[in-house]
């Protein structure tokens, strides 16, 4: 296989533009969060755990928790819409398994079934090597203004 194949020139491109989405995603990168896989259909995220990020009992909060899910979710998302549409999040149902104790939280979003209109996702949350939250999500794709 040459290396112009579209199949090897497709994920820079694809990585490039979600890349570029990124920046104006405010919010993750306030928690400290960093895409660290980007293909089509499936996004990774990992972040450090830090004291800002643990509730009162040192556990990783619920709602970075679920802020993880709904990003890899979400961004796995994008990755199947053309470059001038978005998605947002339509529907957001999480379920935690253990607390999150550890150093580092890593989650994996993918798509169930990629639509017209509504993108099914899912996502897990592991700290350290313990999966801790297991989330589904529906994602409405957003089309450009005409």
């Amino acid at each position: 296989m040459s290396a112009n194949t579209p199949e090897t020139t497709a994920a820079p491109e694809l990585e490039a533009r979600i890349r570029r989405k990124l920046t104006g995603q405010r919010f993750m990168h306030l928690i400290g969060a960093d895409l660290t896989s980007i293909t089509p259909g499936r996004v990774e995220a990992e972040l450090v755990l830090a004291d800002k990020h643990l509730q009162q009992r040192g556990f990783a909060h619920g709602g970075l928790i679920a802020t993880l899910a709904d990003l890899v979710a979400g961004f796995a998302a994008v990755t199947l819409v053309p470059d001038n549409f978005g998605v947002v999040t339509s529907d957001l149902k999480i379920s935690y398994l253990h607390p999150g104790v550890g150093r580092q939280i890593k989650a994996i979003g993918w798509v169930l079934k990629a639509g017209r209109r509504l993108h099914f996702c899912e996502a897990e949350v592991w700290c350290d090597e313990l999966l801790i939250a297991k989330a589904s999500a529906t994602m409405a794709v957003i089309e450009p203004a005409t």
